[in-house]
């Protein structure tokens, strides 16, 4: 993806955030150059792998179309994990907001260790299908799943459709899988995700298929940094 773009990405982001007045902290509008000025006082937003993420789930062997297979998220907080998966801090939670677009879809994944609840804390509705994975973990049983949605059980159908309603959520055990998108006739979707510690290392399986971060194409200077950016416009915290 080109810098251009991330940057638009980025600071549409920033303004539907603003619109939606969920307040972030200071920092997630911090430029490069406050960055640059930022000390080892802020060593915790790097080292816990805080801030903004931008996502592209197209098919490795089509043209990235990031507005339909794609996700923005801002990493809030989070624990910190050991080389032998321990936290190696009291923080064992996590949470992330998550901009959905209209028809942008989080494809079919699951997860290990991580259980979290997905939330729709604001704008249009979310969509979201589960299943439970096969243990080969790349197919999708038929099996029913009993789900807890605001706190309540329900039965449905692998991968029926649930509407998430602003105010609503999810519980999301491991291994369930678990798809989510927009509706295609609402606004932008503000998600939440609360969990406990996140390893997007080592805990996201996408049935099978691996996401590798293809390099940034430099057109133009960052405007907005992301988490994948600070080794290298961060200087006075490089590690």
């Amino acid at each position: 993806m080109k810098r251009s773009k991330l940057n638009r990405l980025l600071l549409e982001a920033q303004n539907t955030v603003r619109e939606y007045k969920f307040n972030l902290p200071p920092w997630a509008f911090y430029t490069p150059k406050d960055w640059a000025d930022a000390g080892p006082e802020a060593d915790q937003i790097r080292n816990h792998e805080l801030g903004w993420i931008v996502a592209d789930f197209s098919d490795p062997n089509e043209e990235s179309n990031f507005e339909q297979h794609g996700l923005l998220l801002f990493v809030a907080r989070n624990g910190l994990l050991g080389a032998d998966g321990k936290l190696v801090t009291p923080q064992s939670y996590a949470e992330k907001i998550m901009i959905v677009r209209p028809g942008q879809r989080t494809s079919y994944h699951f997860h290990w260790k991580k259980f979290e609840d997905l939330l729709n804390r604001s704008g249009g509705r979310l969509l979201l299908e589960v299943a439970w994975a096969h243990e080969n973990e790349r197919d999708l049983l038929d099996d029913e799943v009993a789900l807890v949605q605001d706190n309540i059980v329900t039965r449905v159908k692998a991968k029926e459709t649930i509407t998430l309603q602003p105010g609503q959520s999810v519980q999301l055990p491991p291994r369930l899988c678990h798809q989510f998108y927009g509706h295609p006739g609402d606004g932008h979707v503000l998600a939440g995700e609360i969990s406990n510690t996140n390893d997007d290392h080592n805990d996201n399986c996408f049935l099978g298929r691996e996401f590798a971060s293809n390099p940034v194409i430099e057109d133009e200077p960052p405007a907005v940094l992301t988490i994948a950016d600070y080794a290298k416009f961060w200087p006075k915290l490089r590690g």
